[in-house]
């Protein structure tokens, strides 16, 4: 088994994602993450899912997937040259003896400081998933008070008609 990435492009309906979630529990298939987000056009979403499964699992959940009447394509982009991103938000503890190291670990990932508190920061980075771990890794030492992070939003590289 290994993480598959699919970007599933669906009409842009109230409705559509519930289907497409409930077809994974249904299944048993647990979804690592989830993203979905407008397209070039405002008729369409794009709807990234990562999922453990063999080659079968994820032509079966595809095969399901394009039962429903909003999907359009289904691309197993796994193995695809794709760019790939999370975003993720860091709250850490941030004493006024720690602060500069804590700006230069983030200047190292090209992170962001978007919130500065009495004794937190809160850091905002995007990269690929590796990235992301190796930036919350990091950070664990000051004491991460609360993370949140997007799933993984991708799109494969070159034109293909």
């Amino acid at each position: 088994m290994k993480k598959h990435t699919l970007s599933v492009t669906v009409e842009n309906r109230p409705g559509v994602l519930t289907r497409v979630a409930t077809l994974f529990r249904r299944r048993g298939y647990n979804i690592e993450s989830l993203t979905v987000g407008a397209s070039e056009d405002p008729s369409v979403s794009r709807i990234t899912i990562v999922v453990f499964g063999d080659d079968q699992v994820i032509e079966q959940v595809t095969k399901q997937l394009y039962k429903l009447v909003d999907v359009i394509k289904i691309v197993d982009i796994t193995d695809e040259r794709a760019v790939e991103r999370e975003l993720v938000l860091i709250k850490v503890k941030a004493d006024p003896s720690v602060r500069a190291e804590i700006v230069q670990i983030t200047d190292i990932f090209r992170g962001r400081i978007v919130d500065i508190g009495g004794n937190t920061l809160i850091i905002e980075a995007t990269g690929d998933s590796g990235k992301i771990d190796a930036i919350e890794d990091s950070l664990k030492p000051f004491g991460i008070l609360e993370l949140v992070r997007t799933g993984k939003v991708a799109m494969v590289r070159g034109w293909k008609q």
